[in-house]
């Protein structure tokens, strides 16, 4: 049996693989056409190529998986012809394969409006490898761009250019809201408003009439007569089936496009078939991968004797959209006839969160959730299985934690059939199968299953199953690290300091395995730093650091630095206030004040970093470790020095404690705050640790959390006074860091500790484990290490050639690196 497979995007890829799995190597014979240069690769993550992963890292396989599975890829050669008669294709180059049956993987194109001037350079479309890499080639010559179409693609599209450094960007869509299919209006504004907290400015309801320019784009205008000025402009609109092929052959085509098929995949002709975005089934043409990859599998069991069948899909999606989490899922739009909504909106905190439920109250029907989606796949399977909700729905959007529908439900009340992976087609039982045959980790459940492999929503939910299945077995878990370090990170902790390890590779040598990877290198790192408050690019460590520890500063759009000066409790005199401003001006930086009550300088080259923190050292400052999972910032308001409500003075005690604790490394970042009264002017139980002043002295609270998931301190200590205050904090501080897990804050870590609050209060307050005094001196022995790793970067002419562009002309700064307005900062004659 040979099988001809036109396309090799990842539905087509997806084919093979199916083939594979069902045939030995000459069971059958395998020919696949690709139009691309490149074998199938990742369109899905296709943005990601801006953050530095290569083409290749996007391949789903190489050439090489193709010739040891005996499949025969012609790439760069599309199919120009089919010859149904004969059974026969004949490609570009002139080769003719016969075929027993024909796999249509074309897939879609960009539908590009007839839109006047979409020929003028510094137009593109966004679709493949290629279209980025002209739109990177062309984007230093612009200063603002635009984008046509608010749906995913075009709102992937806007990150890209924001990703190549054009911050003027607008996103013009046709319809009133963005994202006109998944969500509704009152999420479109609240999706809206986030995107332009970002930068990303939105124009809705806006019919593109002309593109401008004579050669190359200078702008848009609308059929309203409006003009916007562009210079460089990305159409993303929409797709429209690649059917061409098949109408051209005589295969039976749909009115508005696509091939149409039957629920076995098979078009107007019995031995050939279409799958993916150019197969129109039901008068539906599915614009994700999910479907696609099922269609592949129905196409597969079909040509192999199997009995499967494509009913439709669900289109339910969560994903990210510049930092941004949008989901929905069932029906998001159901008829208010026959359901009711249930909807939560802080405008605030930038959340919307819908379902919509039977009149009765008793199943979901579908949701849209934006700003925070950590519900999605809980709700997405209450949806799917028409599991009966709880007496009070509410719960879902207000009281709901990842993995839980209610307080006594969550992943193991699904079903077996339960389908935990869309995209793989894997159940929960054969999830929960693999786990029982062994498989016991994330890594080894997802090449046994697939699940997880794809677009990783439902990493989770599998992960959750994978805990789940072992404990009814009755394991232990161990939370390990990862698969190089069999270890948790607690353990890890023990283990380095028990044996007295300085560096990554003496880690690696004694206690695991590999050459270690991204997820445990910067680990192990922080438990260095915690452990001994070395040096963090001493002793070869710099290699395992994240990137901002790397350089001591936190890398910006465009490749530049951002350099964050400590300025303890927000106390400056006005002389630094100068050097500060004479810095910002020498070398070109945008400043800004930020809410940690320090300034910010933004747009620092690389090799000016160590000049800047000398002259910033010589003026008295120190790094403000902006950059590290490390103390950045003890706010506080002015106090009893100043505050006719003050109690006491929060100024020099936040100086203390900021003093104290700077460079203390963490499993996350830590913030704290002093208030000098009840008014909270610091705002110290939103941080890790707080201080507010009473009449007795100071209340002490922790594990606050501002972000995106705000959460209030909690009081540990009331009316104590400075030096207990401070004993609290290093036992509170130092137990913490050897027990979270990584990346973890202290809220978080909190939530998870068995006991709670009272548990914690128990060992910090009441010695309960005995092991007070050891906290007490380990903190002390961090504090006794501290050294400013801006002044050894300084004076250590070794470290100080790290920061070069070029080793052979480290004076030269990066030639592709320019400094732009972004956002033009006044200078002093202006506000005069």
């Amino acid at each position: 049996m040979k099988i001809v497979v036109i396309g090799n995007g990842m539905v087509g890829y997806k084919f093979c693989e199916k083939m594979v799995a069902r045939y030995s190597l000459h069971a059958s014979e395998l020919v696949v056409f690709g139009e691309e240069p490149r074998p199938a690769y990742d369109r899905v993550h296709l943005t990601s190529w801006f953050d530095g992963k290569t083409a290749d890292d996007l391949l789903l396989a190489t050439a090489d998986w193709y010739v040891e599975n005996g499949i025969r890829l012609h790439l760069g050669d599309p199919v120009l012809r089919i010859d149904r008669e004969n059974k026969t294709v004949q490609s570009h180059k002139g080769i003719v394969e016969t075929y027993d049956y024909l796999v249509i993987a074309t897939g879609s194109a960009a539908f590009v409006p007839p839109v006047p001037g979409m020929d003028k350079k510094g137009v593109f479309i966004y679709r493949t490898i290629e279209d980025l890499e002209m739109m990177k080639a062309f984007a230093p010559n612009a200063r603002s761009g635009a984008v046509i179409g608010g749906g995913l693609l075009g709102l992937e599209a806007a990150k890209a250019l924001l990703d190549l450094g054009i911050s003027n960007t607008h996103v013009i869509e046709f319809s009133s809201r963005l994202m006109p299919r998944q969500i509704d209006d009152q999420g479109s504004a609240i999706l809206q408003n986030k995107l332009a907290g970002l930068g990303l400015k939105v124009l809705t309801g806006k019919n593109t009439r002309e593109i401008l320019g004579d050669d190359a784009i200078t702008g848009l205008q609308f059929a309203d007569d409006t003009i916007l000025e562009t210079d460089i402009l990305v159409v993303s609109a929409g797709i429209k089936p690649r059917d061409e092929l098949a109408k051209a052959a005589g295969l039976t085509t749909g009115p508005r496009g696509g091939i149409l098929v039957n629920e076995q995949m098979q078009t107007s002709d019995p031995y050939i078939y279409s799958i993916g975005e150019c197969a129109l089934f039901n008068n539906m043409i599915y614009g994700l991968v999910a479907p696609g990859y099922e269609m592949a599998e129905v196409a597969a069991s079909h040509i192999t004797g199997e009995a499967k069948a494509f009913t439709g899909f669900d289109m339910s999606t969560k994903l990210k959209l510049i930092g941004v989490d949008v989901a929905s899922f069932g029906d998001p739009f159901a008829d208010p006839e026959s359901c009711h909504s249930i909807v939560f909106e802080d405008k605030y905190k930038g959340t919307y969160k819908r379902i919509n439920i039977t009149t009765d109250g008793q199943f979901l029907l579908g949701g849209i959730l934006i700003g925070d989606a950590a519900a999605y796949n809980m709700l997405l399977q209450t949806t799917r299985n028409k599991m009966v909700l709880p007496a009070n729905p509410e719960d879902l959007l207000l009281g709901a934690s990842r993995g839980t529908s209610d307080a006594g439900a969550g992943v193991t009340a699904l079903p077996d059939e339960a389908m935990i992976c869309s995209c793989e087609n894997v159940s929960k039982g054969a999830i929960c199968q693999a786990v029982t045959d062994g498989h016991e980790t994330l890594d080894d459940v997802k090449k046994c299953t697939k699940a997880g492999t794809c677009c990783g929503g439902c990493t989770p939910m599998v992960k959750d199953l994978i805990t789940a299945t072992m404990k009814a077995q009755g394991k232990y878990i161990r939370n390990v690290v990862c698969e190089h370090f069999p270890y948790s990170r607690q353990e890890m902790l023990d283990l380095i300091k028990v044996k007295s390890l300085r560096s990554f590779d003496e880690v690696l040598d004694h206690y695991g395995e590999g050459e270690g990877c991204e997820v445990c290198k910067p680990v192990v790192a922080s438990i260095l730093a915690s452990l001994w408050n070395d040096m963090i690019l001493d002793k070869g460590n710099d290699t395992a650091q994240d990137s901002n520890d790397r350089y001591l500063a936190n890398i910006q759009k465009g490749g530049t630095y951002s350099v964050v000066p400590r300025i303890p409790g927000g106390e400056i005199t006005p002389e630094k206030l100068v050097v500060i401003g004479e810095i910002g001006t020498k070398y070109n930086l945008y400043t800004k004040i930020t809410g940690g009550q320090r300034i910010d300088l933004f747009g620092a080259h690389l090799s000016d970093l160590p000049n800047i923190w000398e002259e910033l050292i010589a003026a008295g400052f120190e790094s403000g470790h902006a950059y590290g999972k490390a103390l950045r910032t003890v706010k506080s308001c002015v106090g009893s020095t100043w505050c006719r409500f003050g109690l006491h003075d929060s100024v020099s005690f936040a100086i203390r404690i900021e003093e104290r604790y700077r460079g203390l490394r963490a499993p996350h970042k830590l913030k704290s705050a002093v208030s000098g009264c009840i008014r909270e002017c610091a705002e110290a139980q939103s941080k890790d640790f707080g201080i507010i002043a009473t009449e007795k002295g100071w209340n002490l609270y922790v594990c606050g959390n501002g972000g995106s998931k705000p959460q209030h301190a909690q009081l540990l200590a009331a009316d104590i006074d400075s030096d207990t205050c401070i004993r609290y904090i290093d036992r509170f501080l130092m137990f913490y860091i050897k027990t979270a897990d990584p990346l973890t804050r202290t809220a978080t870590w909190l939530n998870k500790l068995d006991g709670g609050m009272d548990y914690l209060r128990n060992v910090v307050l009441n010695d309960s484990l005995g092991i007070a005094a050891q906290l007490e001196a380990e903190m002390q022995m961090l504090v006794d290490n501290y050294k400013c790793e801006w002044r050894e970067v300084v004076e250590n002419p070794e470290l100080r050639k790290r920061f070069s562009h070029f080793i052979n002309a480290p004076e030269d700064k990066d030639p592709t690196v320019k400094f732009e307005t972004m956002r033009a900062q006044k200078k002093a004659a202006e506000w005069k």
